[in-house]
């Protein structure tokens, strides 16, 4: 994947300068490979801390005045190059021209720092369309690493975005973070200790997350009240969950839809929920694989799927109550196949955990449904197409070395408990499905990101 390159304005030059002088001869420990960090060879947030020599030797108080400055003074069409070396940041960044690439010489080279950051709610913060991000890390940042609004057209590429201390609740909710935008494209990414989400794309439309790694955040990826979006070659780990799939109310955009999370590792998501209290994904249980939450049309396939103690796949109702007339709060049209589930539910964990484990015993089932459906669908039946559909899994039933399933009819278990009946037959729901064209980005330099994927 290549970028277009431009004649270089003044302030590229000033600042490509500014690097060269003051931060590149600081950092001299730092390597110089600009090999892109593959998923498969991923390392623990303490292990990627850079090297601390080096930030103890960096010495750029002006490095927020000459890269704002860049990125204001920018023009349709520019690229902003950042010099290796880490770049102090006391205050946030912001870019609001469309149409600017801004190059880093890799996520492990070039680094924007805000630990010491005063002010600003964003790392960095864009509010334009057509912009791409690449090859360097935000590490820190007091808040939101890097959040895109309202954009036609964003680009992460090969960028990490970081909290070193590991998990903590007092890290910032999100590390990328495209909200309410459209043509997104995430590749090539990580993201690491995010008390909300790693990689989290909401309330916007065509999306391709591929080839990231997400972990010891509390949600892996989350594709939120979104439509037409592709995850797929992505390695999800060491979160509380590895890949959510959510649709809320009281946003403006609503009705997610059209998801597909396919050919991704979603493995070992083993890091207890550490999500400041009243979050939404507070409630999310340790060693959660995937969850669908109200979302429509969303299938989970060619996965692997392992090690995640409370459940493999859940596919849930919205719980709580809420005021928006708006709002459909059932998932409806999920269809779970062709996935690879090994040694998931051993360790159910918090209350859902604990709910889940008293119906099903321990081990959890490889895929867990709520049942939850609305009340006129007791009498009408659910419409075709609008079911739980699971097809082929290989998974844990030592005889048919499929997966295994329950519906572990919550409504049934609080509101008629002595007509409950939990089940572990495949739901026999009208129609099968249906399968997703998938999303269709172009990215920088090629024709499209489109998402191929193989059809049952």
């Amino acid at each position: 994947m290549t970028v277009t390159q431009h004649q270089p304005t003044p302030f590229q030059l000033t600042l490509s300068l500014f690097a060269a002088l003051t931060i590149a001869t600081a950092v001299p420990a730092m390597a110089q490979s600009n090999e892109p960090v593959a998923p498969e060879t991923s390392q623990t947030a303490e292990e990627s801390v850079p090297d601390r020599a080096a930030s103890e030797m960096t010495a750029a108080p002006d490095a927020y005045t000459a890269i704002q400055q860049a990125l204001m003074m920018a023009e349709p069409g520019a690229v902003i190059e950042l010099g290796p070396g880490r770049y102090e940041l006391t205050e946030g960044l912001s870019l609001n021209v469309d149409d600017v690439t801004i190059k880093g010489a890799g996520m492990d080279q070039t680094i924007l720092s805000f630990r010491t950051q005063e002010s600003g709610a964003e790392g960095l913060l864009v509010e334009s369309s057509g912009v791409v991000l690449m090859d360097f890390a935000v590490e820190d940042a007091k808040g939101d690493a890097i959040k895109v609004i309202g954009a036609d057209g964003i680009s992460f590429i090969r960028v990490r975005t970081e909290w070193t201390n590991g998990p903590d609740p007092l890290n910032g909710a999100y590390g990328l973070y495209p909200v309410a935008s459209k043509n997104v494209l995430i590749d090539g990414a990580i993201a690491r200790g995010a008390s909300d989400a790693g990689i989290y794309v909401g309330q916007s439309d065509n999306i391709v997350v591929r080839n990231s790694l997400a972990e010891y955040n509390v949600a892996g990826i989350e594709i939120e009240n979104s439509y037409v979006a592709d995850v797929y070659d992505n390695v999800a780990q060491h979160n509380t969950g590895g890949v959510l799939v959510f649709d809320l109310p009281n946003l403006p955009q609503q009705g997610g839809h059209s998801v597909r999370v396919f050919n991704n590792k979603i493995i070992n998501n083993d890091t207890p929920n550490f999500a400041p209290a009243g979050n939404i994904v507070g409630g999310v249980p340790m060693g959660t694989g995937v969850m669908v939450m109200a979302n429509a049309k969303v299938e989970v396939f060619d996965n692997e799927i392992s090690n995640n103690g409370t459940a493999g796949v859940m596919i849930v109702a919205y719980p709580n109550e809420f005021e928006d007339d708006n709002y459909y709060p059932y998932p409806e049209g999920i269809s779970v196949w062709g996935n690879s589930f090994t040694s998931n539910g051993m360790a159910p964990d918090n209350d859902i955990g604990e709910l889940i484990a008293s119906i099903s015993g321990t081990p959890v089932p490889d895929i867990v449904w709520d049942g939850n459906i609305p009340l006129w669908h007791y009498f009408t039946g659910i419409p075709e197409d609008r079911g739980v559909y699971i097809g082929d899994n290989a998974g844990s039933d030592p005889e048919t070395g499929q997966a295994t399933f329950i519906d572990v009819d919550v409504i049934g278990y609080f509101a008629w408990n002595w007509f409950h009946s939990p089940s572990r037959e495949l739901p026999d729901h009208a129609g099968g499905g249906t399968r997703l064209a998938g999303a269709n980005v172009s990215a920088p330099g090629s024709e499209a990101a489109s998402s191929e994927a193989p059809q049952q």
